[in-house]
């Protein structure tokens, strides 16, 4: 699943792409907005909030997608063949004079009034990313359940935005702190989290996510979906388990010697 930098990422593209402009055509592939038509209508600017994405536009609307696990926005220089997927995994096409900016595989497509943006991202806690980012209230958030596990805590959006399995693995192994261990156990939450934006804005601007430094495929990660590879600073088999709410499991990566079960 995309995670807050490559979502931010994406959205100032697609702002560089479409802020300003109008849009020459416009077409929804969902029921609730098939008969819907933004043509002619003037885009202010595209920004994240966490993983969704935020189109605003000129009669005072905004639509709102997220990617979820593989859904993607591609831009596409007008006559150009369109190569995110086949046609039926389309969901969403903006096009200006220049590009055409197709949505697929999007799970959620959806439009409400510009004033009213808070019904779908206002559950969402400080963005990492964000010019709203609090650290004070992302730790209080978090703290408010003590006995919860770290691990879901990082997870949960309502904490704080950005923050997906492949961060949440490579930074509790950066702060030494299993994945398990409760909320009120953690030593030093503040640098956690504080770390974890670290993360987000040293990767925000390169096509490739890495913590180690290193940008070949094998080499971005120091446990995130490395099973049973030695640990990068101890040479102990790296372990997997998938755990969190019931439905809502995700699967976490730790080293047992430099993050010790609680």
């Amino acid at each position: 699943m995309p995670e807050g930098d490559t979502v931010w990422r994406a959205c100032r593209r697609l702002d560089e792409v479409l802020a300003g402009r109008v849009l020459t055509r416009s077409e929804f592939r969902v029921p609730s907005l098939a008969a819907t038509d933004l043509t002619g209508v003037g885009v202010r600017q595209v920004i994240s909030r966490g993983k969704h994405q935020i189109f605003r536009f000129s009669n005072e609307v905004t639509l709102h997608t997220h990617f979820k696990m593989d859904g993607v926005w591609k831009i596409c220089p007008r006559g150009r063949r369109w190569s995110g997927g086949p046609d039926f995994q389309i969901r969403a096409v903006l096009a200006t004079d220049d590009h055409d900016i197709v949505g697929y595989r999007l799970p959620i497509v959806e439009l409400v009034p510009t004033a009213d943006e808070d019904t779908v991202v206002g559950h969402l806690g400080p963005d990492l990313l964000g010019p709203d980012w609090d650290l004070d209230e992302a730790v209080r958030r978090i703290t408010a359940q003590p006995d919860r596990a770290i691990g879901e805590a990082l997870l949960d959006q309502r904490n704080l935005a950005g923050i997906g399995t492949f961060y949440r693995a490579e930074l509790l192994f950066l702060q030494g702190v299993h994945p398990r261990t409760p909320v009120s156990s953690a030593a030093n939450l503040r640098r956690i989290v504080e770390r974890g934006r670290q993360l987000l804005l040293a990767n925000r601007s390169r096509a490739e996510q890495s913590t180690t430094g290193d940008l070949r495929r094998s080499g971005r990660a120091y446990v995130f979906e490395r099973v049973g590879q030695p640990c990068r600073r101890c040479g102990t088999p790296i372990r997997t388990e998938e755990f969190g709410p019931p439905g809502q499991e995700r699967r976490s990566y730790w080293c047992p010697r430099c993050q010790p079960s609680p």
